[in-house]
Formats: C-alpha cells, structure tokens, sequence
C-alpha cells in the first residue's frame, strides 16, 4: 500500500479506517480507528499462526510472510476490550512497517482508505481513557460522517509500550562534534522531542521547540524579528517530524521553502515512517536529509554533515 497519489505539501494523509467491537452486556459498540498509509505494508485475512510460549495474551502468535517472521499483536485484547463471539468472522492483519520494524496488528474489520487534511485533525491531548486507550496511544482524532470520531493510533507508543521495539538513543559516538547557534525542533510528541532536544544540546545547539507546522511557522517568524536577514546564520538547522496535527512536517517545509527570509535554513525529516517513497516525498518538499526515529549513531552523523554543508554557503 502507498499514498503516491498524494501531492507534497497538500497537508493531506491517507488513513487505513479500521474497526474494533467491544462487547458490553447485551450490546456491542464499535471503536474507529485509523492508521497512516504510509505504514501499512498490506492488509490479509488472519493466517494460522504459531503460538509463542511464556508471552502475553495479547501477542496471538508469528508467522512468515515471504520469509519475514512476523509478530502479530491482537489490539483488541491489548485494549482490555471484550470481544464479541463473532468478532473474528471478517478479521484482518494489518501489516505495518516503522522504525524499521514489521508488525501485524489483528483488527476486526478494515474498512476502508481515508483522505484527511491534517488540519481536520485534532491532537488527542483531551481524551480520557474511556475508549480503551489512552490519550498517549492517540496522535490525532478526527471526525467522520454521522458525527463519528475516528481516532488516530500512535504506532510507536503502542509497540514501544508491548515491548516490542526500544527506541536507540543511547548509541551517540564517543566524541560528539559540536556546534554553536539554534537548532527548531517540530514534533507532536513530548516524548520524541525531549529525545531530540537532548542529542541537539550536546552537539551545543540552543534549541527552539514546536508542536506542529504552524507553531513552526509561528517561531520562525519570532525568530526572524530578533535576528531579520542574519536568522539563517543563526538557526543552523531545522528538524521535523512528518506525522504532525494541523499542518504536517512536509507542508510545513514546502511553506518554509516558498519563504525567502527562511528558504536558506536546511530542514531534516525525522520520521518513524521507514519507507523509501517517503524519503522521496521529503526530499520534494525541500528537505536536506531524512533520518527514521530513533537511530541515534545516524542522527549525530546527518546533523553534523547537514550543518556543515549549510555553513559553507
């Protein structure tokens, strides 16, 4: 699956609408959800699959699909949620790859694709934990027709909280270059901000935190009334996530791009979509480099070689 026929910079996503019933007493409700295109390498029927011994309930099994192991994960039991006795009858293993990672994800029905503009999508920072879920498995909520609520799974959060993937971010070289002036950093997440900001302070940088696209944009407008035509002698780097409310990191630099008092300042993506098109997609939008969350040894390297080549100029 892929979202090629997405233009860059049109701050639109392609979501994977999916179902999760949950059996309460005499009635069942069904939970919407929807995962990014981008990370969904397939969709299939649910395969036999071998029994992992000594593992949690929720983790129904592996399989090989094309000489790949893959765990699966059963959400709906990860979820706490109660399964109605025919809730198997249209399963479906969404089959996704991030971080480098592949992962199948048993839902109850996928339904279909989706076309949102990130700025229909609101951060899930509201929630509380009556869907199942709380609200740091959540990136984004949106709503649908009949006054539905779709809500936006985090992938990362979820698969870091199974244990099945540790974020690298201990593996900085035993000498880190460093530099001096700012560094924006833009990321929806506390979390993978905080990581960043950490790696950017000890390569020296004073670092600028933002949210999204358009606090990005925000900041780099209060920047340039400090600094005015010398803001890209001193903001030496801007990094961004992909996955962003409101306006999304590949908009964002096609705006910053577009802007000839930001143009000159180089943008690196930092994404834990790891597919090749996705690269491709960044690189279109104007970006100098793509790094997949959260590889430290790569980081410093790309930073270190996107700063110097921006120094130069």
């Amino acid at each position: 699956m892929d979202d090629k026929s997405l233009k860059v910079g049109s701050n639109e996503m392609e979501l994977v609408d999916f179902r999760i019933f949950k059996q309460e007493k005499d009635k069942v409700y069904e939970g919407i959800y929807g995962i990014n295109v981008s990370k969904v390498r397939e969709i299939i029927r649910l395969p036999k699959l071998t029994e992992l011994p000594s593992t949690p309930e929720f983790i129904e099994g592996i399989f090989d699909l094309r000489e790949v192991v893959i765990p699966v994960v059963n959400l709906a039991k990860w979820m706490g949620v109660i399964e109605p006795e025919d809730a198997k009858k249209n399963a479906r293993v969404i089959i996704t790859e991030f971080n480098n990672v592949l992962i199948g994800f048993v839902v109850h029905e996928a339904k279909r694709i989706r076309r949102i503009s990130w700025s229909d999508i609101e951060p899930a920072s509201f929630m509380n934990s009556t869907s199942g879920l709380e609200s740091n498995k959540i990136t984004g909520v949106t709503k649908i027709e009949g006054d539905n609520v779709l809500l936006i799974l985090d992938l990362e959060s979820v698969v870091q909280d199974l244990g099945l993937y540790e974020p690298e971010t201990d593996a900085a070289p035993e000498k880190i270059e460093t530099f001096s002036g700012l560094a924006l950093i833009l990321d929806d997440s506390t979390t993978a901000r905080k990581i960043v900001k950490d790696a950017l302070q000890k390569m020296g940088f004073h670092v600028v935190e933002a949210m999204d696209g358009e606090e990005g944009l925000n900041k780099l407008n209060d920047l340039y009334g400090t600094y005015g035509n010398e803001l890209s002698q001193n903001l030496k780097i801007i990094i961004s996530d992909v996955e962003m409310p409101k306006m999304d990191g590949f908009h964002f630099a096609a705006k910053v791009k577009e802007d000839e008092r930001f143009k000159d300042v180089p943008i690196v993506f930092n994404s834990s979509i790891s597919n090749s098109f996705s690269e491709e997609r960044g690189e279109e939008a104007g970006g100098e480099g793509y790094l997949v969350k959260f590889q430290a040894s790569a980081f410093y390297d790309e930073i270190a070689r996107i700063v110097h080549a921006h120094m130069k100029k």
